[in-house]
């Protein structure tokens, strides 16, 4: 295992206690000296690897995201985003681990409207999948990743991910509403769409040079 691996496998533990703790204690009642005994750990190793205790929980937020993120770099460009998600997304397609870890993050999410001082963790691990998405438009329509349209779709479709996240996570925690997996799958796609300033949803067919080769994406 390299060494940055190492370090971010150690961050996410870490990220992990700190969750467990900040739901059962809250933020608050919660120090630096508890998230470290709990992972048994020092104290001034977890300090080495976060600026504060709330940001204790942002590799947390950023697994969830990134996992996100990979499943729509897998999109195959003939598959609309339902079909995709339909494919891709729900508890039966993932480790004990992710679905262990996407559980606190529900319930994390539940708790920002009485702990504020998660939501910037939480906004950082959505412009992590800002970024992430950029990327996805870019390569999906063949244009530059630097194209104002192309950033201003990524920014609309991350904010319409982050609501449709906080709603199903504060009514499943707060309200016991249930939902299937398909229906939230079905809420996220349609999100996604209405949210879309670029038509990257359904299939799409690259851009194709006379002769039959790609055309960059920058052209």
């Amino acid at each position: 295992m390299s060494r940055s691996r190492a370090r971010e496998n150690t961050r996410l533990e870490l990220s992990r206690h700190a969750a467990r703790l900040f739901l059962e204690r809250g933020v608050a009642e919660t120090s630096g000296d508890d998230i470290a005994a709990a992972a048994g750990v020092a104290t001034r190793t977890l300090w080495r690897h976060f600026r504060s205790k709330e940001s204790a929980v942002e590799p947390l937020f950023a697994h969830s995201s990134l996992r996100f993120a990979d499943i729509l770099r897998r999109w195959p460009r003939d598959v609309a985003i339902e079909d995709l998600f339909h494919a891709s997304l729900g508890p039966d397609k993932m480790t004990p681990q992710d679905l262990a870890d996407d559980i606190l993050v529900v319930r994390l999410l539940a708790r920002l409207p009485e702990e504020p001082a998660l939501r910037a963790a939480w906004l950082m691990s959505c412009h992590i999948g800002e970024e992430e998405l950029i990327e996805l438009i870019a390569e999906r329509l063949d244009r530059p990743k630097g194209d104002f349209d192309v950033r201003l779709c990524a920014a609309t479709v991350m904010a319409a991910i982050r609501i449709v996240d906080e709603t199903v996570s504060l009514a499943a925690v707060k309200y016991g509403l249930k939902t299937t997996t398909a229906e939230i799958n079905e809420h996220l796609a349609q999100a996604i769409r209405k949210a879309a300033t670029l038509p990257f949803c359904d299939p799409v067919t690259p851009r194709i040079w006379p002769g039959g080769k790609l055309m960059p994406a920058s052209a």
